[in-house]
């Protein structure tokens, strides 16, 4: 385990912690808004690139698993350098990959553009382990609660940025630099860090496996439509992820510092938290990318543009802005696992309304209030679901390997639709999209749900 270089306890100051709290949520938002504001755009870079919506939906899929990989190392080096520097770090990259990405004219480029980006993603583990600092133990569900919220704006916000822009995918991402910069310069100057420093080791070997295992995996399942489920090829993939995956999982059991913490995967106070987080990512991104899709599609009926699909997901943006306002409040209210199984049903509420009602833009807009509710409830409580049955010196390794779980759910979201279009074409294909996505909210709420019981003692993880 990591040792302490200075054993002090935490410092206290008379500084006003919150106008920092307040700047970490901003870049929350900011790590959530560079993914949904690709979304929309996978069409458009498609044209303009000339290439296969397989080939452009990776602009989505790298950065998701690039954030998986990051996520829980620069964790890890928070612990080392400070959370602060880490937080600094990422934003930075995201400046720097959003100006690559902005002057990128090929895939290629693109790809490189947000490999940089998806970094950011540290920015919530990171964000929650200096607020657990700073914050005095009574107030900090309400601060955990803020950061977790404004994430699921920013994810909306993308959204809407992508279709202001009206699909000009440059200009979007000219936006997102500023937008990040100015974020970097108000944590700059709002957010201090009093965590001691560690000594310790990045596993660099797990983060190596990880992100072969996954990329192998969801290669396969993207491609299984068009290559063939029992061809060499996606059989293949998926043999060298499951090994992969197995000597993953090998090398971090035996590794003094792992990536993951395995047990904190299974620990009965976290794995409600750990399924609920993961399904309900993978059910947000399958939502927000079939929606995209469909309404931009022909079979739709709507032939929507980028600008109409930001105004039919205006309603989602809205309502998470709304609830992370009074995310404090809710969180005073009610349990956490009461929020995220609440969350996560209406979220699956969402899809399932897409599955029968989706001929005109009445229906979606439906849908995206129903899916601002859903995540913003569940979202605002996820990073409290995580953390309050974990010793305070595994706050944020907790908090990384539940950011890091959502992560991979939404990462698998759009290898799962690329399969199930190419299978099943047209309207049926997309309802079954979010038939699948309705499923995953089912399977939330009832993890959520179940745990939350179990968990009504303290329950404290290894």
């Amino acid at each position: 385990m990591a040792t302490a270089v200075a054993s002090s306890a935490r410092t206290t100051s008379n500084r006003n912690p919150w106008p920092g709290v307040i700047a970490l949520a901003f870049g929350a938002s900011i790590a959530a808004l560079q993914n949904t504001a690709v979304v929309p755009l996978l069409p458009v870079l498609q044209r303009e690139l000339d290439t296969s919506l397989a080939a452009v939906s990776w602009t989505l899929t790298l950065s998701l698993l690039v954030s998986a990989v990051a996520t829980p190392l620069l964790s890890r080096f928070g612990d080392m350098y400070g959370r602060r520097t880490m937080i600094l770090g990422a934003l930075a990259l995201l400046v720097i990959g959003s100006v690559m990405a902005a002057l990128a004219t090929s895939l290629a480029w693109l790809l490189v553009a947000r490999v940089l980006q998806g970094a950011v993603a540290a920015l919530v583990p990171l964000s929650i382990g200096v607020v657990r600092d700073v914050l005095p133990r009574q107030q900090l569900a309400t601060g955990i609660g803020v950061v977790s919220a404004t994430m699921g704006f920013g994810a909306g916000g993308g959204m809407i940025l992508a279709g202001l822009a009206a699909g000009d995918w440059h200009l979007v991402f000219w936006i997102m630099a500023g937008i990040s910069l100015v974020a970097a310069i108000i944590v700059a100057f709002l957010v201090r860090d009093h965590a001691p420093a560690v000594r310790a080791r990045p596993d660099l070997l797990g983060a190596a496996l990880m992100a072969a295992w996954l990329v192998a995996l969801l290669l396969g399942i993207s491609e299984g439509g068009s290559w063939g489920w029992t061809s060499p090829g996606v059989l293949g993939l998926f043999a060298a992820a499951a090994l992969l995956a197995a000597v993953w999982v090998l090398v971090e059991r035996r590794v003094a510092e792992p990536l993951v913490e395995m047990s904190m995967l299974v620990h009965r106070g976290t794995v409600g938290a750990t399924v609920a987080s993961m399904l309900l990512g993978f059910a947000f991104f399958t939502i927000l990318t079939g929606m995209s899709g469909f309404a931009q599609s022909p079979v739709s009926g709507l032939s929507a543009s980028a600008l109409e699909v930001g105004l039919y997901l205006l309603p989602s943006t809205l309502f998470m802005l709304v609830i992370s306002l009074f995310a404090g409040r809710l969180m005073r209210v009610f349990q956490a696992s009461t929020m995220v199984a609440a969350g996560s049903g209406v979220t699956g509420l969402a899809a399932l309304w897409l599955v029968y009602m989706h001929d005109t833009p009445a229906h979606l807009y439906v849908a995206a209030s129903l899916m601002g509710v859903g995540l913003g409830v569940g979202y605002a409580a996820l990073g409290t679901m995580a953390v309050e049955h974990v010793d305070p010196g595994k706050t944020a390794v907790a908090a990384g390997v539940n950011a890091l779980v959502r992560i991979v759910g939404g990462s698998t979201s759009g290898a799962v639709i690329a399969a199930i279009l190419a299978a099943q074409p047209g309207v049926t294909g997309y309802q079954w999209v979010f038939g699948v996505a309705t499923a995953a909210g089912a399977v939330a709420t009832v993890f959520a749900t179940v745990y939350g019981r179990l968990n009504r003692r303290h329950v404290t993880a290894v």
